[in-house]
């Protein structure tokens, strides 16, 4: 019998107390007085005689009446709503979604590539669950868990019964708080990757080994995530929480998480039709690249390409100076160079910067620009047993107030 016939089958029979949960502060109540009565006459006549009748029966009293009082009162009822749930799955009031992963350091890595802000927009879709961040609408990423992430994924879309035409997709979009759910994927730890800057060992792919990737573990690998745990996502319907159940080795934690509605979001435009680059590299290479940018502190930084040389440099300017980096157009280096005429965008440092975990996990990225100066990095990640899967990363260009004309000319690379 697999893992998830096992869960499948404990949700259909889950687990009732012998004293209801709604009863369980008048039992205690009514055993902690007694303990205090029993224990009153007990003092009065303290007797070898008397603690058989009143001493031992107080302390019973007290033992049952504490631990009653700690359930009523200090655990909340998120299991039993998470199981109302999930149960719910095999009445006829189905719920949205419900999905069962079978790594949850899957999820959280994914995940927290997108983390640069507090909340996150989802969208429930049959293909899978889209995550969007974004900030001041200058930047926007977007992690999309796949169904195939999932062991199982079942969603169920209302139907015209249940809700009016207008309506039927909104339910399926909802805010969530994603450094919340981040904290909760990680309630059993998570074994974080070496960073690539942090070594130099070509093994760990940094600037001197990222053409050979050597024996470099890929970021989703067994040696590097461990044993995984199983995470079972739960949705019922339109306002209504978010429920996460996680169990590893025996151990099981529910949660619920409130849900906001959700903002009017529109994603920044990028024409696709009107690209002015499109380049394709390793993205390690880039994630040095952008580390090695901020000994300058920069504000900015400055992409030129140039179908011919230099046809790739990143710069910056800031108050310890100024940094450059050159990428020559060799394949090994840039596999994809399509640049039809010379290009200079500016965009905000801390904007970039928000993008380098991706950049320290995927394989590659792909590099494109339309005529509108809006920079696209779209990272392939590659999970193990699972497949490729997609994060993007949208940045509006940086436009100098009037006045600033002569520092942006000093910052574009000739």
């Amino acid at each position: 019998m697999s893992l998830n016939d096992l869960w499948e089958g404990a949700a259909k029979n889950p687990y009732y107390p012998a004293v209801a949960k709604e009863k369980q502060f008048l039992v205690a109540s009514i055993l902690l007085l007694t303990a205090f009565v029993l224990t009153g006459f007990f003092g009065l006549n303290r007797s070898f005689k008397n603690l058989p009748l009143l001493g031992i029966p107080a302390s019973l009293a007290f033992g049952f009446g504490a631990v009653y009082m700690i359930c009523a009162v200090g655990v909340s009822p998120i299991h039993s709503n998470c199981i109302h749930v999930m149960n719910s799955v095999h009445n006829d009031a189905n719920p949205l979604l419900t999905a069962v992963s079978g790594s949850v350091r899957h999820l959280f890595q994914l995940l927290k590539c997108i983390a640069f802000a507090t909340k996150a927009q989802v969208r429930i879709t049959p293909e899978g669950i889209r995550f969007t961040v974004e900030e001041s609408r200058v930047v926007q990423g977007v992690a999309f868990l796949e169904k195939s992430l999932f062991t199982s994924y079942n969603y169920a879309p209302p139907t015209s019964s249940q809700t009016d035409d207008d309506e039927i997709d909104d339910t399926a979009v909802f805010q969530i708080s994603l450094t919340t759910l981040l904290e909760t994927l990680q309630i059993f730890g998570v074994n974080e990757i070496k960073d690539r800057w942090a070594s130099r060992d070509p093994a760990y792919g940094g600037m001197m080994g990222a053409l050979g990737r050597g024996g470099r573990p890929a970021a989703f690998g067994n040696r590097v995530l461990g044993m995984p745990g199983v995470c079972r996502l739960s949705y019922a319907a339109k306002g209504e929480p978010l429920c996460v159940v996680l169990e590893e080795e025996g151990v099981t934690t529910s949660c619920e998480m409130v849900t906001y509605e959700p903002e009017d979001q529109e994603e920044i435009p990028f024409q696709r039709d009107a690209l002015t680059l499109k380049i394709i590299m390793r993205s390690n290479w880039l994630h040095d690249a952008v580390n090695e940018l901020s000994s300058t502190s920069p504000s900015r930084l400055t992409m030129a390409a140039s179908p011919s040389a230099p046809y790739l440099v990143l710069s910056s300017n800031g108050p310890l100076g100024s940094a450059a980096v050159e990428f020559s157009k060799d394949q090994q280096l840039l596999e994809t160079f399509q640049v039809p005429k010379r290009t200079v965008n500016t965009y905000k440092y801390s904007l970039i910067k928000a993008a380098t975990r991706a950049m320290s996990l995927a394989g590659k990225v792909c590099i494109r620009g339309d005529e509108q100066g809006v920079l696209n990095l779209q990272f392939m990640v590659e999970v193990e047993e699972v497949g490729v899967h997609f994060i993007d990363f949208r940045f509006v260009p940086f436009l100098p107030e009037e006045g600033e004309d002569d520092l942006e000319s000093d910052d574009e690379v000739p």
